[in-house]
Formats: structure tokens, sequence, C-alpha cells
């Protein structure tokens, strides 16, 4: 049997292949079914992260777990949400301030830390720009803890815990205070940068590094006793939101989606190729190959080869999302605008009919 074989070219550019047998031509309309649907985006394509109902709408500013089930978020006017079931449900807390707050850890179920922040246009004289609330109950009440210094202007606006007794808060002009007791101490750290920090990590008591505004990253190996300026390769004025460390290799973002990377603890930082121009404000690593960065837009992107390649997953929202917090490869949530709380997880991962 003799065949003929002709090319056809269609629209962007796919072609289709047309047979003769005697003259016949075989059903282009069958060919071009077979080809949509090898073009069909695969069902395994749908993203596991999944939206949590908040209650609330307020701009979630940070988000912090024990463990699969404990955790609690915190944001705008005061707002403080805890969940014991992995965020199935949220139920929010009261609280004594309505002030913005920046950020939460919990050494325990029942430790906790909160950085507060007024609004700068209410705040009376003599009165903090800043301030931690600690609660010994699990949040059911907080005490206010002041920090003595001159930098009662300084805006603080995050808050690092390497372990339950060594932590870190800082913010503007390059501020930072260490506590080695946790929480009972609070001691002002000689820094290495006037600039605003907005972002840190530590890897253990001694090993740290934190990032900030024109192009800023500082690093430690005495726990804070002594900070150094990292060398930034081509990142000098760029604005870095937060960082991450596992062991020896690390990961900052920030404005315009830049990525840069370190693999000796913070020292000399390289920038990584990036998928986006939005600006990103938080990446966090399951181990050295699989992490997330996350941003304005609703941006996220996910790695697992270290951040050579970076690639975006849809969620669904174009919220900014402000923070992530990763336990394992199947829990992990972020948080951000307009209340919104993702959860990653095996479960929300939908599920093909056999």
């Amino acid at each position: 049997m003799l065949w003929t074989r002709n090319i056809l070219r269609l629209r962007g550019g796919l072609r289709v292949e047309v047979f003769r047998a005697f003259g016949v031509h075989r059903l282009l309309p069958s060919i071009l079914l077979l080809s949509a649907f090898c073009l069909l985006p695969s069902a395994y394509s749908a993203s596991p992260w999944i939206r949590q109902p908040s209650g609330t709408m307020a701009w979630l500013h940070s988000v912090y777990f024990l463990d699969r089930n404990q955790g609690w978020v915190a944001g705008s006017n005061g707002t403080l949400l805890t969940t014991t079931d992995g965020g199935t449900t949220w139920k929010k807390l009261s609280m004594l301030t309505k002030d913005t707050l920046q950020d939460v850890y919990f050494a325990d179920k029942e430790v906790g830390w909160l950085i507060a922040t007024g609004d700068i246009l209410k705040l009376k004289t003599n009165e903090p720009a800043s301030y931690l609330l600690k609660t010994e109950d699990g949040g059911a009440t907080w005490r206010q803890v002041l920090l003595n210094s001159p930098d009662i202007n300084a805006r603080l606006v995050r808050l690092v815990f390497a372990d339950a007794q060594h932590g870190w808060a800082f913010g503007e002009t390059g501020v930072v205070f260490g506590t080695r007791d946790g929480g009972a101490h609070w001691m002002r750290q000689t820094g290495a940068t006037k600039h605003l920090l907005l972002g840190g990590a530590f890897s253990s008591e001694a090993h740290g590094c934190l990032v900030g505004a024109g192009g800023t990253i500082i690093h430690t190996s005495d726990g804070g006793m002594n900070w150094q300026t990292s060398l930034v390769r081509d990142g000098a004025h760029l604005r870095f939101n937060a960082a991450t460390l596992v062991g020896n290799r690390g990961w900052a973002v920030g404005a315009a989606g830049q990525i840069f990377t370190t693999n000796d603890g913070g020292r000399i930082w390289f920038a990584e190729v990036s998928t986006t121009n939005a600006d990103l404000f938080d990446v966090n690593f399951i181990d050295a190959s699989e992490g997330w960065a996350i941003g304005t837009q609703g941006i996220m992107l996910h790695t697992r080869d270290g951040g050579v390649h970076w690639s975006p997953e849809s969620i669904g929202t174009t919220h900014v999302l402000q923070r992530l917090f990763i336990i394992d490869r199947n829990h992990a949530w972020a948080v951000g605008f307009g209340g919104t709380i993702l959860r990653f997880g095996e479960s929300s991962a939908p599920k093909l009919k056999s």
C-alpha cells in the first residue's frame, strides 16, 4: 500500500501531518482533536495551596506554628488569631492593643511574643514607636515589655528566635536587640548598618544574618555580639525584605523579584535568576533544595533545585502575601492582605477519580 505525507502548518506553529492512502485523506478532525487533548493542562498542575477561612479582613503580617496543628497569625488593628487544628478553624483572641502586630513567635504552647507598632501620627510625647508583648498563658493575657534604649522612636518590625532562649528584635536605623535568656533581658547590640532592617534568619544561636534597605545584609557568628557587612554582588541599592538559612546555604528576597543566595553562611551573596518583577516579601525552605518565595500580586514561586530555577504557582488570589511558615513538605502556611491565609498540604491536593 502506498502512502504519501503532507504537512499543514496551523496557527501558533502547530504542524499536522495528513496522510494519503490511495488518494483518500485521513480524517483531519481526529488528528486535531488528538492534538488539542495533548495540549490540555494536566490535572496534576492544580496548586495544593488552598485558602482557609480566617474570619477577618485584617492585613495579616506574620504566622507561626509550633507543630502541624497549633499556630498563630498576627496582623493589623491588634488582630491575633489562633488554631489548634492546622487552620481548619481560626479563633480570634482578645488583645490589649489596637496597634499593628508585626510579628509573632511562641516558644511553647504557653510562652509567646509579639512586636507591636503604633500609628506614628497618634504617638504621644515619649511614647515608644514599638514595644514587645509577652504571654505566659497561651495568649489569654499579655503584658507590655519596653526596651530600655535611647532608640525609643525606632520602629521594630521583626522578631527572630533561634530557639526558646535566643532571639533578636530589629527594625529602623539598623537597631538590633538580643536576648539570651528567653526575653528576661534584652540588650542593645552594635549593628553594622544604619539602614532599615526588615528580615533575617538564624541557623543556630550563633550564626545568622539580617537584611534590609540599601542592599543591606549583615551577618554574625557570635550571636550578634559582633556584626559584619556581607558582600552583595550587584545588589548595592536593592531593598531586601526577608532571608532564610539552611546550614551554610541561604536565600534573600526583595524588591522587583530579586533573589540572592549564599553558600558560606551569609558572607557573600550572588543574584539568582528570578521569573517575576513583583516585590517579594518572604522566603522559606524545607531543606537545601525545596522552597517558596511570596510577594505582591499573589505571587508565589517554587524551587526544587536550591533556587537554580523558580517556577510560579497559581494560587487563586492577587492579594499581597506577606509571610510564610513551613513545618515540612506537607504542612505550610502563607498569610497576607485581606485576611488571607493559605495552607499547603497533601489533603489540599485534588484527587483523580479511579
